[in-house]
């Protein structure tokens, strides 16, 4: 099982080269790379901007919108592509065109399957630990279950200030670790929280973590931050290099 799985956040040219090589070294074999867009509204609009931002990778991205049976994209593709924006959105337009059982089906026989931000999240065995509003109501919360443990993108350790003229103020809300750990009251499943401009190259049952920082929750233990080159277990278990 090959899994490319980002947090998103690719506003420095040190982050967008990652992504591009990156995604050609994933999809080498691949001659045409199936985009799914649902976690966007327009999704003719939104695959026209993956493809045009992603064309330095030289990858060939195709919308799914465009085939006639959404089924069908998944049974012949040759690489899957899950892009962000509102995980709810994701998840609902999934489940509503069949395409959770398939995905699994075809990524575990070997098709390469690239998620970033939501496109991630749903790669878990949920979408509980994401991020996004609420704006519509999915069938279910569970997802493609690629992985067995859960993924919170765009995380950041810190507390939350604000610029108030000259000067920044505390805005004292929530923090991320405070939210994955109301998950881990009702949950046990392990939670790694992707900084932004982090990957996780996962091949079977290891995963390589690149291009920046991420942070490991377990249940009933503290969380622990782990730099770019370490390579964790499906229980999110660091293994040496």
């Amino acid at each position: 099982m090959r899994l490319l799985l980002g947090s998103g956040g690719l506003r420095s040219e040190a982050r967008r080269q990652l992504y591009f090589e990156e995604m050609k070294n994933h999809f080498n074999d691949c001659s045409e790379v199936v985009f799914i867009p649902y976690a966007g509204s327009d999704h003719i609009d939104y695959t026209s901007k993956i493809s045009t931002f992603s064309k330095p990778s030289g990858v060939n991205l195709r919308g799914i919108e465009t085939f006639d049976d959404p089924v069908e994209a998944i049974k012949n593709a040759e690489g899957l592509y899950v892009g962000g924006g509102n995980t709810f959105l994701l998840t609902k337009n999934l489940h509503e065109r069949g395409l959770i059982e398939i995905v699994q089906e075809r990524v575990r026989q070997g098709m390469p399957y690239m998620g970033v931000s939501a496109g991630s999240n749903v790669a878990c065995p949920t979408m509980q630990t994401t991020n996004d509003m609420p704006i519509v109501q999915p069938a279910s919360f569970e997802t493609f279950n690629l992985v067995p443990f859960q993924i919170n993108a765009h995380y950041h350790d810190g507390r939350i200030w604000l610029k108030d003229e000259d000067q920044y103020v505390e805005h004292f809300g929530e923090t991320r670790a405070q939210r994955i750990q109301e998950f881990h009251e009702q949950n046990i499943r392990p939670v790694i929280g992707l900084w932004e401009g982090a990957f996780l190259r996962w091949e079977n049952e290891n995963g390589l973590l690149l291009g920046g920082d991420a942070t490991v929750f377990h249940p009933g233990a503290e969380p622990k931050t782990y730099s770019a080159g370490t390579i964790f277990n499906l229980d999110l278990i660091t293994h040496p290099r």
